[in-house]
């Protein structure tokens, strides 16, 4: 498992190991011993997935401390590009986001508690999983506006929920992290 740095500190990219043959594809997403030697969290609690259809926006999310949680992130099935931004106060990278293509088992990320997360469903399915080091917290459960992150969605109309719209902006949030 190859892992690579992006613009974002601690948000990195990960080449999952993938073999395809007559009967399929196998995609290996995790490997404890890559995640020890690169200081990645593994310990992770809760494991789910999403569906989505083509132009959804589903972010920016994240947990608020004590319950914040780092995120393995992978597609299953179609294409997403996925969006990160640092809440992290003593970030050198704080404010700043960071867009990444994902295509079905070829590449994951991970993100670092502290950061918020979304993305933006290119196919005309997508499935994501999530994988994260602690239980969600539906008290801690929080976001930022996705339109407020300075980032150009290459999106016309996108679909996104209620709940996604009615989050504060970057501007007006206070930082917990």
């Amino acid at each position: 498992m190859k892992v690579k740095p992006t613009a974002l500190e601690g948000v990195m990219v990960l080449d999952n190991f993938v073999s395809q043959d007559k009967r399929g594809t196998f995609v290996k997403t995790f490997h404890a011993q890559s995640f020890q030697a690169n200081a990645l969290a593994s310990e992770f609690k809760e494991s789910y997935y999403s569906e989505s259809y083509k132009n959804v926006i589903r972010g920016m999310h994240f947990q608020l401390p004590p319950h914040e949680h780092d995120k393995l992130v992978y597609v299953t099935q179609g294409d997403i590009l996925d969006v990160i931004v640092d809440l992290r106060q003593t970030s050198g990278t704080y404010l700043q986001h960071v867009a990444i293509p994902l295509s079905a088992n070829q590449q994951s990320v991970y993100i670092p508690r502290g950061c918020a997360h979304g993305f933006l469903t290119l196919s005309d399915t997508a499935t994501v999983v999530y994988n994260v080091t602690s239980v969600y917290e539906p008290s801690a459960d929080a976001g930022i506006k996705w339109d407020s992150i300075g980032f150009d969605w290459p999106v016309t109309e996108p679909i996104i929920s209620d709940r996604d719209n009615a989050f504060v902006s970057m501007r007006d949030f206070p930082s917990a992290f």
